[in-house]
């Protein structure tokens, strides 16, 4: 299970389904989501949507490139899949994000933490 989250982590922006997450595992697809929701406590596509958004809440914050090129930089196949899964993450949508969120001088280490999507 470590290796597929591992792989997950990696090649978050990748077109990852759970076939192939389960032979990084060594197991048969059924048994990968059965166990990887009991082990980590959600699906492997709802852990993949979470580590996009987290990478889009960073390029949001960081960079002034366009919401449209951060969605599919971090792997979505459209903007509209993007903003929804981004709303039901974080709470707001991409552009509601950006203009509240404030590139803080602290440890990148404390910033993760505090930005972490709570879902």
């Amino acid at each position: 299970m470590l290796r597929a989250r591992d792989a997950m982590d990696r090649a978050y922006a990748q077109p990852l389904d759970v076939p192939a997450l389960a032979r990084i595992a060594h197991v048969s697809p059924a048994h990968f989501a059965r166990t990887f929701r009991a082990t980590f406590g959600e699906t492997p596509h709802r852990y993949l949507q979470r580590r996009r958004v987290e990478r889009a809440m960073f390029l949001l914050r960081e960079t002034d490139r366009s919401i449209t090129d951060i969605c599919f930089e971090v792997g979505f196949g459209s903007p509209g899949t993007f903003s929804r899964t981004f709303r039901d993450i974080v709470g707001s949508s991409p552009r509601e994000y950006r203009k509240r969120a404030v590139a803080l001088d602290v440890p990148t280490c404390f910033t993760m933490a505090w930005m972490r999507p709570s879902a």
